[in-house]
């Protein structure tokens, strides 16, 4: 079967150059560090919520699966939902000491609290 590539070519209407490539918007996620040199700082968080209270971590340098499986491990850990996306992760409620403590427990060694 043929793939289908036209909603990759949106943008350019026509192009008389035989060497012209369409480019494609490809995210490439950048390699996770090793656990030892992620610098990750949890903090203390109300602003723009509501009025409640989230703890926020910081800093991880890696790919969004990564991160979604810290968040996931954190989350479940202080039994609280939340999320982690753009690089951050939210956990709901001040847990800042528990999820500190998790994440050196973890390997995560340069993990502080701000």
């Amino acid at each position: 079967m043929k793939k289908n590539d036209w909603k990759d070519r949106l943008n350019v209407v026509y192009s008389t150059n035989p060497d012209f490539k369409y480019e494609t918007e490809e995210n490439e996620d950048t390699e996770t560090l090793p656990k030892e040199k992620q610098q990750l700082r949890v903090c203390f968080d109300k602003k723009n919520r509501g009025g409640k209270v989230v703890t926020l971590v910081t800093g991880f340098v890696g790919t969004e699966d990564d991160l979604k499986e810290l968040g996931k491990l954190l989350k479940s850990k202080c039994g609280v939902g939340g999320s982690a996306k753009d690089g951050e992760i939210l956990v709901q409620g001040d847990f800042r000491q528990k999820v500190l403590e998790i994440l050196q427990k973890e390997g995560y060694v340069k993990a502080r609290i701000i």
